[in-house]
This record gives C-alpha cells, structure tokens and sequence, in this order.
C-alpha cells in the first residue's frame, strides 16, 4: 500500500454549517504532514472522519478502508493522541499496560517499559496522580509500543512545557518513525514542528486551501525584507502579503521569483507560520 489516505470531495454539515467543504487530498506512505488551520476552521472534525468518529459525505478510504463501516479493523493499524485523550485516571501505569496488552494484539509490552525506563513516571502510581507531563509521555510510551501504520496527533502537546514538547517530537521521530509508518499532526505550534514534516496541509473554513510538500514550499514561495524605497517595486510583483518590521517591509511572494527580487533586499525562505498567516489573512493561493 502506498497510499494510506485517499479524500475526494469529503463534507461535513451540522446543521446549516458547513464544517468540511469537499475536502479531497492523499497521504502517502511514509510521510509527516501538518494539517495547520484556525480554531474552528475543521481540522478536528476531518481527524474524527479519518478516524471513524463521524459521519460524512464524499468518499474516504484510510490504509484501504472505509472509517465509518470498519472502524474496528482500521484501528488495528492507526494509533490517536489527542489533547483531551485521557487514560483512565483510577489504572496504575502498569496497570495502563496490562490492559492495553489484553485488547491489543500488536502492544509490545516490552517496548513501552523499554521508554519508560528513561522517564520519570513511575509504573506504580495512578494516573490521576500524574503530571500532564508524565500522562503524555504515558501515553507516547503506549502508541510507540504498537505496531500501528498511521498515528493521529491532535494538538499532542497542547499544555506541556518547551521541554516535554521538544522531547515529545524527538521521541517520535528517532523511536516510532520510520518510512513504513505515517504521522498527520495538527498543532497550533507551527515553528516547534515544521522541521520535522514533509507535507503541510493548510485548512481555512472548511475548505483545503494548500496541500503540498515542503520542498514544494520552498521553492513556491519565498520573502523579502525591503526598504519603504523600494516598496512600489516590490508591490509590482504582486505580493500575497506586505507587514512593516524593524524598519522594513517584509513582503511575501507566490511564483517561484526569486531571482527576479534579488535587486529589492535579502530574500528568504518563508517560515511555515508566517506563510500560513500570509495565506489566511491574504485571500490568495
């Protein structure tokens, strides 16, 4: 299998409100995509369908089946963490693992105390005694020790200090990742996790506006920071967006023109946050 999500024209009502608007994309084997939108812009409820979790209209397929009728056997390949997941706060940690290992035939117990030897939880204690912190790194001890194909992230960090978050996303990737493996994570942390993905997926009222890979980026689009002297030159070339900064204009472009805006100031690689705030508030493509 080489394609382990297929999306065409994916919708989502309630009610009058369009939450998913024909969402269509795929996701190949062995990639990291960032699935980065506003609050309320429909990367939850696209996740919940990925996931089985919610009805939809269109046509979905995740790692060859339909979410919605064979939940059960989709979810013996996909693993989820989500800033509301929760263990079950009254279990032991050790008591966490027991379970898993008796509902999960692919949980290698082994592996789970294997990281755990390396954090500070202790096995002994009860969840609910546990720092948001060490709940995590639970959690992440669990999801690594099954040998699932594709693991949902939904605003995994959301909470945690610089510290755990930057432990969280180094854990996953020298531990868990590898290229038979898949990741899609939503975050609000853009800067904390661009360096480790290789597609970026840019959500806005429930509607797909770019979904392409961060080589791609790179080359599409770039930013130059200018004087207020060569402001109308720059304006010529049709910038998808324009913000004062220390004293300059930092304009971004759409096109591929970089050697064309050499003349006008340092031109630069557009970080993946300022480019999605670029897009949201610019209207273009």
């Amino acid at each position: 299998m080489t394609t382990v999500i297929e999306a065409r024209n994916v919708g989502k009502a309630y009610g009058k409100f369009r939450a998913l608007q024909n969402v269509s994309f795929d996701i190949p084997l062995g990639r990291i995509v960032g699935l980065i939108g506003a609050n309320g812009a429909g990367k939850t409820t696209l996740l919940n369908a990925i996931l089985g979790l919610t009805r939809y209209d269109g046509e979905l397929k995740v790692m060859g089946q339909n979410p919605s009728k064979n939940r059960a056997k989709l979810m013996e390949d996909v693993c989820f963490i989500s800033d509301v997941a929760t263990l079950p706060r009254w279990m032991k940690v050790s008591e966490v693992f027991d379970y898993v290992e008796s509902v999960h035939p692919k949980f290698n117990r082994a592996i789970a105390l294997d990281y755990m030897s390396r954090t500070t939880v202790p096995l002994d204690k009860k969840v609910r005694k546990l720092s948001k912190g060490m709940i995590t790194q639970t959690h992440l001890a669990v999801i690594m020790a099954i040998d699932a194909k594709l693991l949902v992230l939904d605003e995994p960090t959301l909470g945690l200090d610089i510290i755990f978050r930057k432990g969280f996303y180094a854990s996953l990737l020298e531990e868990y990742y590898d290229q038979n493996r898949t990741i899609l994570v939503t975050t609000h942390q853009v800067e904390e996790i661009e360096h480790i993905l290789t597609d970026a997926m840019f959500i806005r009222e429930g509607e797909l506006v770019l979904n392409e890979t961060m080589d791609d980026l790179s080359e599409r689009f770039c930013q130059v920071f200018v004087d207020e002297s060569k402001a109308d030159k720059a304006r010529a070339f049709n910038p998808i967006s324009e913000q004062k900064a220390f004293g300059k204009i930092n304009f971004i472009f759409n096109g591929g023109i970089k050697s064309k805006l050499k003349g006008l100031g340092e031109v630069r690689r557009v970080g993946l946050a300022d480019l999605f705030v670029a897009i949201m508030t610019g209207g273009k493509k």
